[in-house]
């Protein structure tokens, strides 16, 4: 059979499903003293928990608690959100997007979920991944500049000795999308020359396109395809600050049973559910739970085979890859943000002060918008020690006062409450003599 046909087939099929099962959203504000409370129903598959919450992230709603279960051939989300204050969702303008992105009207509107690619010629987008090491934004940043292309939007991370970045640049003298191939051959060259670095390593990768894609999925995907989550010598975190990932299979029930103890921390729902998915395992329940500082996550899952985890090696890949996608955007050092006037070699001139400062750049948000620049930077000594006052004193003195804020360590580490180290949330609802009890082994503080 002809593949474009059959996908086609599965789309017409999948159209059809939802016509006659129309997802259902509702949102109350009255069962719940302190959250929102949202309850999505919808015909299951694989993939829509990922959607579901990505678009509660990147409205930058705060997941405090969240009950899905999906088996069969419906699924059923309940999320309490609050916004980024801890304050109840009561602006009608964000619950109608809600209702609108993952409601009935979801199914007619452009694909407003998708985390797929689709054209654009508002800008070239640039995926960076290679070995990390101090000063290589500010060396990526000055060669786009010397190319003549303008950064409008940016996210860098930096994990494990690794690092990814997808960039989006337009023409200097244009401000559009730039097309001519020898060009983009170009930038690409000598951008993988800056990734590779002395060292001339094979691991350095550029790809240059005209795609959009949902940014902090797809650094999960590169840094995940770079295997970042592979332990090496120059690990920083050490096995108290690492988050503590379980995995067990429940043999009654043919489950592999997550269970995730860490830091709470803004998008840490998104980036263990995207994970999971691209590692093409289906959540069939899942409970996630916020006290205080801490998060506990535990998912009940399967392959898209319908088999558990299968093996040690497995579960050691597992527990390795989720620990990574927790960790990814979890940025040591201090919180930098720059407010400006936006202007071509912005970013460059910046990375560049911090460069000649000893600061190395852990992690990176550049948004542009209607002529202004707002970048936020973390960053630490390239010598491994704490950021000194008067440094950032210098670089101020550059840049001025008024534009750069110092938001302080985002990552001072506390201690864990010890009680209840697991916390079975389907206990009673899953009870079974052959399951396995949990056991902590590492704690993050």
């Amino acid at each position: 059979m002809n593949m474009s046909f059959s996908h086609d087939m599965d789309d017409e099929y999948e159209k059809f499903i939802r016509r006659m099962n129309p997802p259902r959203v509702v949102i109350d504000n009255e069962s719940c003293k302190n959250a929102t409370v949202i309850r999505v129903d919808s015909a299951n598959r694989h993939g829509i928990l990922l959607e579901v919450v990505q678009i509660l992230t990147d409205i930058n709603l705060i997941i405090t608690k969240a009950y899905i279960s999906s088996d069969g051939n419906w699924f059923m989300d309940v999320f309490n959100v609050t916004d980024q204050d801890g304050n109840k969702i009561l602006d009608e303008g964000i619950l109608d997007y809600i209702r609108k992105s993952l409601g009935p009207e979801s199914c007619f509107m452009p694909s407003i979920r998708s985390v797929g690619v689709k054209q654009s010629m508002d800008h070239t987008a640039i995926e960076l991944t290679g070995s990390d090491r101090s000063g290589l934004l500010s060396e990526v940043s000055a060669v786009l500049r010397h190319l003549k292309c303008n950064v409008v939007n940016a996210e860098v991370w930096t994990h494990n000795t690794r690092a990814a970045a997808v960039m989006q640049v337009t023409d200097e003298e244009t401000e559009t999308a730039i097309t001519d191939p020898e060009r983009l051959s170009r930038i690409k060259s000598l951008l993988c020359n800056v990734l590779k670095g002395s060292n001339k390593s094979s691991l350095a990768k550029t790809v240059v396109s005209h795609s959009v894609t949902h940014t902090e999925r797809r650094l999960h995907q590169m840094m995940f395809a770079d295997r970042d989550y592979e332990r090496t010598g120059g690990d920083v975190l050490d096995d108290r600050q690492r988050p503590n990932v379980d995995v067990v299979n429940w043999h009654d029930k043919d489950y592999s049973v997550v269970t995730i103890r860490c830091k709470d921390r803004p998008k840490l729902l998104f980036d263990t559910v995207c994970t999971l998915t691209d590692m093409d395992y289906v959540v069939f329940h899942a409970n996630i739970d916020t006290l205080g500082p801490d998060s506990y996550q535990e998912y009940y899952i399967r392959h898209l085979d319908g088999s558990p985890v299968k093996s040690d090696a497995e579960r050691q890949r597992v527990t390795q890859c989720l620990e990574a996608a927790i960790e990814r955007r979890v940025s040591e050092g201090l919180k930098l943000e720059l407010c400006t006037t936006d202007r071509v070699g912005l970013l460059s001139d910046v990375t560049r002060i911090f460069r000649e400062n000893s600061l190395t750049v852990t992690r990176a948000e550049v948004t542009t918008k209607a002529g202004k620049a707002v970048n936020t930077f973390y960053v630490r000594d390239a010598s491994g020690y704490p950021v000194d006052v008067k440094t950032i004193d210098s670089i101020r003195q550059v840049l001025g006062q008024t534009i750069l804020k110092v938001k302080g360590n985002p990552d001072d580490s506390k201690p864990l409450s010890q009680e209840s180290p697991t916390r079975f949330l389907f206990g009673g609802l899953f009870k079974s003599k052959s399951f396995v009890n949990f056991s902590l082994v590492r704690s993050y503080s």
